[in-house]
């Protein structure tokens, strides 16, 4: 069986012998007897200290971490959007509207100009009708979800 042209000799400390076919130690020729015919580089174990072992560790679940967090989160939101939002609105106490904080409710403004003299007006920002539409909900009652209060706006 003709060889193949000369492959250089690879060393390294992981090895117990040369990556060559032609030559092999007394180890891998231990082994040769169990393998087939082509032959295996022999890898012996490798000395790890502690703080290697330590430092793979930390990397592992780092990595771990950084892939698992993200999905558990965006599962999260997947779940969210499935469930039907019924949760009053904070502000308004699901009414879906806010007194107005001008007139305090009650639709006029009482205005002292000095001495005994008061006007009263109507409320300019409630239109006398003493509320507001709430600005959370928008006047549904029911508490957006965090992303859905935000209004996203192209400014390109």
């Amino acid at each position: 069986m003709p060889l193949a042209p000369s492959i250089p000799r690879l060393h390294s400390p992981f090895l117990c012998c040369p990556l060559k076919t032609s030559t092999l130690t007394a180890s891998c020729k231990s082994l040769r007897n169990q393998r087939s015919s082509s032959s295996y580089p022999c890898i012996r174990a490798i000395d790890l200290d502690q703080n290697t072992v330590v430092a793979i560790s930390v990397g592992v679940v780092s990595i771990a971490i950084g892939i698992g967090i993200p999905v558990f989160y965006e599962t999260q939101i997947d779940n969210a959007a499935k469930r039907e939002n019924t949760q009053p609105c904070f502000p308004c106490n699901g009414s879906g509207a806010q007194r107005c904080r001008f007139c305090t409710g009650t639709g006029s403004v009482t205005v002292e100009l000095g001495g005994e003299e008061k006007e009263v007006s109507r409320c300019i920002n409630c239109d006398g009708a003493g509320s507001l539409t709430c600005t959370t909900c928008q006047g549904t009652g029911i508490q957006p979800r965090y992303l859905d209060r935000r209004e996203f706006k192209d400014d390109d």
